[in-house]
């Protein structure tokens, strides 16, 4: 009895989680604030902006974006996974990917954003180079970079040795099955 209470609370706290995933939503806001702003700087400043200064105004963009689709990422993602099912009936928008990432995917989706937000940020540094970079700063930059790359093909390795010790543990399962049943089929045919 005690140990079906225990359960049922421990199964409940999941919605504990779910005030993190409104926060998400509430720095979407704050997002939206900095790239409106981040747009507006750019407008303005466009007519006076050299190249160099217009492919940074595009990075700033992009990397805003980017943050923002991680933060979508987290939010449907970590909501499904591990507070409750989102039933996506009646929403005609609603994108196929959200109900079908598991955590794994959601992992290196995490990282190939981050790596995405990691490289545009090298590549600010480089147009940059002559303006406010100096030697160190951009052999940091790379170095986190390169760690975030690593990473992140470390992640896809280990899951897909996983996903291969589940199939080869499926696999040996159905093998096993396979032998039972045969001899089941035999002593049902003679009996």
């Amino acid at each position: 009895m005690i140990e079906k209470y225990l359960e049922r609370a421990i199964f409940q706290s999941r919605w504990l989680i779910a005030p993190f995933y409104f926060g998400l939503i509430g720095s979407l806001f704050i997002l939206l604030y900095t790239f409106v702003r981040e747009f507006f700087h750019f407008v303005v400043h466009a007519t006076t902006a050299t190249e160099a200064d217009v492919i940074l105004g595009v990075l700033a963009l992009i990397d805003l974006s980017l943050t923002g689709n991680l933060v979508l990422i987290v939010v449907f993602s970590g909501y499904e996974n591990f507070v409750s099912k989102i039933d996506p009936k009646g929403h005609p928008d609603w994108p196929e990917w959200m109900t079908k990432i598991d955590f794994s995917g959601l992992k290196q989706k995490l990282m190939a954003s981050i790596v995405a937000i990691s490289a545009i940020q090298v590549l600010k540094a480089f147009m940059n180079i002559d303006k406010n970079f100096n030697e160190k700063t951009i052999i940091f930059l790379i170095a986190i970079h390169l760690v975030f790359v690593v990473s992140s093909l470390l992640l896809a390795w280990t899951d897909m040795l996983g996903d291969g010790s589940k199939s080869k543990h499926e696999e040996d399962k159905a093998k096993f099955k396979e032998k039972r049943s045969p001899g089941k089929s035999r002593s049902s045919r003679h009996g």
